[in-house]
C-alpha cells in the first residue's frame, strides 16, 4: 500500500479531499519567485544585499524561510561581499544556517574569486594593474590573519601562477627567501611580485615588509630572476612598494 501523503487524514484521503494551502508557504514561494523574475529581468543592480543572500539560501535551504537568516548574515557582517568572505566559523553561528547555508555562500565565495582570477590568469600583468588589484583585494582584503601570496611572471610578464606562499598570525607571516626563490625555478618563472595584507585594513608597510622584500630581492638576483614589486593589501586599499620608492 502506499504511504499516506503527510499531513492527510484517512477520510480525506477516501473522499480525495486536499488540505487547504498554507498561506505562509504561498506567499513566501510568490516572494522567491518574485525576486529571482527581478534578478533576471531587471539585472543584479535590482537586487539588495540581503535579497542577494535570500537568492543564494534559497538554492540550500528550499524549505526554510530565508529572509530573517540573510536579515541576520547582513545586521553581522554588513555586506553581502563580507557575508560570503565570512569565516565558517562565523556563518555557522548564524541562526538558521547549518551546513548547507554556510556551504551556499562559501560557494559564491569561490566562484567570485574564480572569476576575478580568469581575468587576469596569463595576463601581462604590468599592463593591467587596475584589475590585478582588483583580484587582490578580493582575494585577501577580508582576511582576519596575514595571508602571503607570490604572482609568479613568465618573460612577457604574463601570470603563470598565483600560489599561497604562508599564513602567519594578525600581524606577521613568516617568508622564506630559499622557498621562494625555490619555487620560481620549478615554475620556470623570469619574475615575480610579492602580495600579503594587513589585517587592520592599513596597507602601511612595516620596517618587517621592507627588510623582508630586501632579502627576498638579493635572494632573486642570485638566479636571474626580477622581483617587479611587493604589494600589501589593506581593506579597500593598497600600496606598491615599488611606487612608494622602497624597492
Amino acid at each position: 500500500m502506499a504511504p499516506r501523503p503527510r499531513g492527510l487524514r484517512e477520510d480525506q484521503l477516501v473522499l480525495g479531499e486536499l488540505p487547504p494551502p498554507d498561506p505562509l508557504a504561498s506567499a513566501a514561494e510568490g516572494h522567491r519567485a518574485r525576486l529571482r523574475q527581478r534578478l533576471l529581468t531587471a539585472g543584479p543592480d535590482s537586487v539588495a544585499d540581503h535579497e542577494m543572500l535570500e537568492l543564494v539560501l534559497f538554492l540550500a535551504l528550499p524549505r526554510r524561510d530565508t529572509k530573517p537568516i540573510a536579515r541576520a548574515l547582513l545586521a553581522r557582517f554588513g555586506s553581502f561581499a563580507n557575508a560570503i568572505a565570512a569565516p565558517l566559523n562565523d556563518l555557522r553561528a548564524v541562526d538558521g544556517m547549518g551546513e548547507a547555508g554556510a556551504a551556499a555562500l562559501k560557494t559564491i565565495q569561490a566562484a567570485a574569486l574564480r572569476l576575478a582570477k580568469a581575468e587576469v590568469i596569463g595576463m601581462p600583468v604590468l599592463n593591467n594593474w587596475d584589475r590585478l588589484m582588483g583580484y587582490l583585494n578580493a582575494v585577501l582584503a577580508r582576511e582576519r590573519i596575514e595571508h602571503f601570496r607570490i604572482l609568479f611572471l613568465d618573460t612577457r610578464n604574463r601570470l603563470l601562477a598565483d600560489e599561497a606562499q604562508g599564513r602567519g598570525t594578525v600581524n606577521h607571516t613568516p617568508v622564506y627567501p630559499r622557498e621562494v626563490v625555490k619555487r620560481a625555478l620549478e615554475l620556470n618563472a623570469t619574475a615575480i611580485i610579492l602580495v600579503h595584507n594587513h589585517p587592520s585594513g592599513d596597507p602601511t608597510p612595516s620596517p618587517d615588509d621592507i627588510s623582508m622584500t630586501q632579502e627576498i630581492r638579493q635572494a632573486l638576483r642570485a638566479v636571474s630572476i626580477a622581483l617587479h614589486d611587493h604589494v600589501i593589501v589593506g581593506n579597500g586599499a593598497w600600496t606598491s612598494l615599488r611606487r612608494e620608492g622602497l624597492l
